[in-house]
């Protein structure tokens, strides 16, 4: 398990290395938790406002207030940010909050005129599981942006009760959840809706203990022994950090680590992060890795180079071992 002060140490070696104000905003207020109206902060935030990733993302910014549909990539378009969910993403990860700029009001707008049913974009795919999948990513966005807003409260309470449901014997029941689905959204197939276990933990007050536990359980054991998508998984990791699956890793790692308790799961591979770290105590993914992935997880403009490889590769981990830390301590 890693300390307070063993975490602190990681973020002022990253403080230390890099003294872009982008860099340095984040470690100082998503990492190191420092209250958005603190002096040192409200200094620093200006530079941070218009560094050039802050405005990338105000510039690629479309006129709905997205950055294209939702999820479905446009090939005929080469965009930088490819999909409007990468770059709502993208915002929240680099620290921008709704009331920096107008980057993020926009977004929750955008997001709040497709649950409406006011925006241009329909569906993805042609089946009944379609419209109520789209609903629930879009509520997960808007209540990362802005938490416990009124227009996701029935789609939430709909998940909530789903979830009890398939939950209900300590065990998760594919037909328990098919006959709670079947009832709140009057669909027919066999195939789900996936868990929406991201939007049931952004209001946490309101799931139980024992529910959250039961989802660890389930989604936990299944993505850490499966690898959610690809064979290596937090079970069976390589002596060396520098690996060409690396980065990879992290969405698996995330999505364990989301839940209260995921050190059951997590544990051995925060040990091997926290063996991996340089020196200076600072990560790097190493020359081959080729950022298959990530659309919206770097700090700088040019990923091309070392020095940003390591401040990016630095932040996720950091990122991750934060959130570890809160969900086990």
């Amino acid at each position: 398990m890693i300390t307070v002060g063993e975490f602190q140490k990681h973020v002022k070696a990253l403080l230390d290395f890099c003294e872009y104000p982008a860099v340095q905003y984040k470690a100082k207020f998503s990492l190191l938790d420092t209250p958005y109206e603190d002096e040192a902060l409200t200094a620093l935030r200006p530079e941070f406002l218009k560094s050039d990733i802050v405005e990338e993302m105000y510039q690629t910014q479309d006129e709905n207030g997205g950055w294209g549909k939702l999820r479905s990539k446009d090939y005929s378009v080469k965009a930088k940010i490819p999909t409007s969910g990468v770059g709502i993403e993208r915002c929240l990860y680099i620290g921008l909050t709704i009331e920096d700029r107008d980057i993020l009001f926009l977004a929750g707008e955008y997001l709040q005129d497709l649950l409406l049913g006011r925006g241009s974009e329909g569906v993805f795919e042609k089946n009944e599981r379609a419209n109520l999948w789209q609903k629930a990513i879009v509520c997960n966005y808007l209540e990362a942006i802005s938490p416990w807003n009124p227009l996701c409260d029935e789609t939430y309470r709909q998940w909530l009760y789903i979830a009890g449901r398939a939950y209900e014997e300590g065990e998760y029941s594919y037909e328990k959840d098919r006959a709670a689905q079947h009832e709140v959204f009057l669909t027919r197939e066999n195939r789900l809706v996936p868990m929406q276990s991201k939007l049931l933990l952004k209001r946490r007050q309101e799931i139980s203990e024992a529910l959250e536990a039961a989802m660890l359980r389930h989604l936990g054991r299944k993505a850490c022994e499966d690898g959610y998508f690809w064979d290596k998984t937090p079970d069976r990791l390589p002596e060396d950090f520098v690996h060409r699956q690396t980065r990879r890793w992290f969405d698996t790692f995330n999505y364990i680590n989301q839940f209260r308790g995921s050190e059951i799961y997590l544990g051995n591979a925060v040990e091997w992060l926290l063996e991996n770290a340089r020196e200076d105590g600072l990560w790097d993914w190493g020359p081959q890795i080729k950022d298959p992935w990530g659309y919206f997880g770097y700090f700088s403009c040019n990923r091309h180079y070392r020095y940003n490889r390591v401040v990016d590769c630095t932040i996720e981990v950091l990122h991750f071992l934060k959130k570890y830390m809160e969900n086990n301590g």
